[in-house]
């Protein structure tokens, strides 16, 4: 395919930049969140009860996401049913990942295969020496050897840019958003938590806090897992940019993914829900709208690749 008449052609060099950048400024906005609803919240009870509230949200929040964190590369692969892709039987495999490795001066991560007709891929680990990356059956079928390189290729950008970690710290903050406004909202409900005392004008002025931050506690935890979305959706951005990086070409993974298009939302993964978002294009197949979306469209990316 060429570009049309008169569209610039897009640096991969810009479109990495331009979406870590988008990134930190969606992480940020979680931690306003964060703070916007502990503000409030701090005015609304008591300092001591509120001091309680933060410190257990820390403390859970951290105490899940860390163990998912430093058990992701195995969690991942069992949940996925994939198996250790031997040298022999898998050889061109190995081959590419050992080329793109070469090229990126990554160490080689270890191999997976996991079944599945669907053309598919996912990357995980939390650091470059603890990393994995896995394919369907069906992406070793259908691809070329230049397809598949820029789908591995995608897929060590994964890697290369440390997604996992800051996802994880998107979800120490997604998470301690949701335990603060749960447990806000429970002590209401067992008896206001220890308010502030004080006379009319501190009444109702307290009253007004505790509306809003009634609301803000419904509201937040929405809009947070919003925006975590949409720092999904940044990083599949990123790791595309980043692969043709890495092969130089941007045509093997745009056809990959025309492929990926064309096979239709009939040709789903048996997948756990959990571990979805780490796939290169949404293994379910889920008809939900842009905002709820864990991965760019399709349609979208392959536009932006087609521009390089």
């Amino acid at each position: 395919m060429t570009r049309e008449r008169g569209e610039a052609r897009l640096s991969f060099h810009e479109q990495i930049s331009s979406n870590k950048r988008k990134s930190l400024v969606l992480v940020a906005s979680i931690l306003l969140v964060l703070i916007l609803i502990g503000y409030v919240i701090s005015f609304a009870f008591d300092p001591g009860f509120f001091f309680v509230i933060m410190v257990l949200s820390i403390i859970i929040s951290i105490s899940y996401t860390i163990f998912g964190y430093y058990n992701s590369d195995r969690i991942a692969i069992a949940s996925a049913g994939a198996w250790l892709a031997d040298a022999t039987h898998y050889r061109e495999y190995h081959n590419i990942i050992e080329g793109l490795c070469l090229a990126s001066g990554l160490p080689k991560p270890k191999l997976y295969v996991m079944h599945g007709s669907q053309i598919n891929a996912f990357a995980t680990g939390r650091d470059w020496n603890h990393a994995a990356v896995c394919v369907t059956e069906g992406a070793l079928q259908k691809l070329s050897k230049h397809e598949l390189e820029g789908v591995l290729a995608h897929e060590l950008s994964h890697v290369a840019n440390y997604d996992v970690r800051f996802m994880t710290l998107s979800a120490i903050l997604i998470g301690m958003i949701a335990i603060i406004s749960e447990m806000f909202l429970r002590s209401l409900w067992f008896g206001g938590g220890g308010g502030r005392g004080g006379g009319r004008d501190d009444s109702r002025s307290g009253a007004i806090l505790m509306l809003i931050g009634i609301v803000l506690a419904i509201l937040a935890p929405i809009a947070a897992n919003l925006v975590g979305l949409a720092i999904s959706r940044k990083r599949e951005y990123t790791a595309d940019a980043s692969g043709v990086k890495f092969v130089r070409s941007p045509t093997g993974l745009r056809n990959a993914l025309i492929k990926i298009k064309n096979e239709g939302e009939g040709n789903k993964l048996k997948v756990s829900k959990a571990i979805a978002p780490l796939f290169m294009s949404d293994p379910l197949k889920k008809r939900v709208s842009g905002l709820f979306q864990t991965h760019p469209p399709l349609e979208k990316r392959i536009a932006i690749l087609e521009r390089m």
